[in-house]
């Protein structure tokens, strides 16, 4: 969601082994950059503002996400972190409800500035329509140039305004509309000078889907050129989104996020006069898109009703997916399942489950670090699952709070932050910086049973000798056993079983059991070929906030075979 600030300079064999996995394109444009510099220039779009291509949409839109705020109109809330709003700024709206908003305002670091100017707080119900024209006039008046005028913030602003103009009551009548098209005007003939193609992935996808949502929502010279560039989503939604319906980087959270603006530029074609904006073969692609989307996304929800915390995942950012998916059966689409149930096999994803009625979940990833050219949001997860006991997380993912390069970013990457094990002391990819990715490891989902089994391989890319072969099955009782097989003996390995947060585990020698909050307690037969202990570590469920939690750590030298065993209460 937003670009790292420069890191630390890497030893240059990690530097060319990041470098060979870049497209031709990608490495093109990062030359561009370095040679013109990273701020973009603003451009002017000469020509009339747009007009509204509808009054209202057919669905009204999903709301702003719960980490975004603006409730009183005193100050903006975002990630956990805040910035307060003065009064008498001025701006083109005047009067009592002008604003005064430190745009270039820092302090929080580069991922709350990228919200600020997303403005998704902007769309917060409990604001004025006056407060919110005000807000919008002031960053127009006050910000000409800066952090806001980079693409990944243009893009995701032009959601957030959009909706806004084309929400009845949203924003007073007047001139004011005028201005806030004009300035989209101006600001996505910026994007579509500067597509984040150095980066590739969500961000690139997400300035095509802005672009073409604009262009769907309103008429005249300028909606038709971001309409121009229809055919070039069509071709990056192909890429991006898997056959099982998974986007390529496999975090649920950019997962649900993409999906919702995906729905949303279904909305704006859906809502326009017959016939649509959109060309009819997107306009089908999007639909189908959207239906196997929402197959993937309930793979990976847990009984709780939210995602999985896969890579870089956080709660609070995207919407709960029943939500995303009563906003897709509005509008008429409902999901497609994946060919298998529960197994996402081109993204190494796959959910089995034990019980009589599902009492127990476990999703497990085994997929590398992806896609090649851009990993920035993969950890070091390989083989490693979460776990759900009767609607309860029990063994949890650890999340991600901040997205520059720090000691909580690399711990949120790293191989111990995940139920999964650890070779030789060494990480299974070779990750720095903030996003940055060099050597990578093997990994292959090689067997899925819906339902019953899971078979998946990893070779470390420091320890590739090591083939660490893990098994999940459910037994005939309902239980879940997990069966690790290492082809040459791991010279020391440590496994790994982070805890959800509140839960008190109880170890006794190779067995833990867990107290549930449900009642009941669920027996843990932990590998005896590991010497075992509690360990306590941070938890990052949303961005910002930091908890802590109960990790099982087990540890050996010279391990062939591990077994565990998950019993139900």
């Amino acid at each position: 969601m937003s670009e790292s600030p420069p890191a630390a300079r890497p030893h240059v064999l990690t530097l060319a082994r990041t470098l060979w996995y870049l497209r031709r394109g990608q490495v093109a444009a990062q030359l561009k950059r370095a040679l013109l510099g990273r701020e973009v220039k603003p451009r002017r779009f000469d020509g009339p503002p747009p007009g509204a291509a509808f009054a209202a949409p057919r669905v009204p839109w999903l709301p702003a996400p719960s980490h975004a705020r603006c409730a009183s109109g005193a100050r903006i809330e975002l990630i956990h972190r805040e910035l307060a709003i003065g009064g008498g700024g001025g701006g083109a709206a005047g009067g009592a409800n002008a604003v005064a908003i430190d745009w270039s305002f820092a302090a929080h670091g580069p991922l709350f500035a990228y919200h600020l100017h997303q403005f998704d707080w902007a769309r917060d119900p409990g604001l004025a329509a006056a407060e919110r024209l005000a807000a919008i006039e002031h960053w127009i008046a006050r910000h000409p140039r800066g952090v806001g005028w980079d693409s990944g913030p243009i893009s995701l602003r032009a959601f957030a305004w959009t909706k806004l103009l084309a929400t009845p009551g949203a924003l007073p009548p007047g001139a004011g509309l005028a201005r806030i098209r004009a300035s989209l005007a101006d600001q996505l003939a910026t994007l579509a000078a500067n597509l984040e193609t150095h980066l590739s992935g969500n961000h690139l996808l997400w300035n095509l889907l802005a672009l073409v949502f604009a262009g769907a929502a309103h008429t005249g010279p300028a909606a038709e050129r971001w309409l121009g560039f229809a055919p070039r989503l069509a071709a990056e939604l192909r890429e991006q989104v898997l056959e099982c319906g998974l986007h390529y980087e496999r975090s649920p959270m950019y997962h649900a996020l993409l999906l919702e603006n995906v729905l949303d530029l279904v909305n704006a074609d859906a809502s326009a006069p017959a016939p649509g904006r959109l060309p009819s073969g997107l306009a089908t692609q999007l639909r189908g898109t959207a239906a196997r989307m929402l197959g993937a996304l309930a793979v990976v929800t847990h009984p709780d009703g939210e995602i999985a915390l896969l890579g870089d995942s956080a709660f609070g950012i995207a919407h709960p997916p029943a939500r995303i998916a009563a906003y897709a059966a509005a509008l008429g689409i409902a999901p497609a399942a994946p060919r298998a149930p529960g197994v996402l096999h081109d993204a190494g994803i796959a959910r089995i489950e034990a019980g009589a009625a599902g009492e127990l979940v476990c999703l497990v990833t085994a997929s590398r670090p992806w896609p090649p050219h851009q990993p920035g949001h993969a950890h070091c997860d390989a083989l490693s699952f979460e776990l759900s006991v009767r609607g309860e997380r029990v063994v949890t993912d650890t999340g991600v709070s901040e997205y520059v390069p720090s000691a909580r970013r690399a711990l949120s990457r790293a191989t111990r932050s995940h139920a999964t094990v650890e070779i030789d002391g060494r990480e299974q990819a070779e990750c720095w910086a903030a996003h940055r990715i060099g050597s990578r490891p093997d990994v292959a989902l090689v067997r899925a049973e819906p339902g019953k089994l899971v078979e998946a391989v990893c070779a470390g890319w420091a320890t590739p000798e090591v083939l660490h072969r893990r098994r999940f099955e459910v037994e005939g009782d309902g239980s879940l056993a997990i069966r690790d097989t290492f082809d040459l003996p791991a010279p020391r390995a440590r496994a790994f079983l982070p805890l959800a947060p509140g839960l008190a585990p109880t170890l006794d020698g190779a067995s833990a059991t867990l107290p549930l909050r449900a009642g009941g307690a669920l027996r843990i037969a932990l590998p005896p070929t590991l010497e075992w202990r509690l360990a306590r570590a941070p938890y990052y469920p949303e961005l910002g906030r930091e908890e802590e939690r109960a990790v099982l750590v087990g540890e050996g030298a010279n391990v062939a075979r591990a077994e565990w065993r998950f019993d139900l209460p």
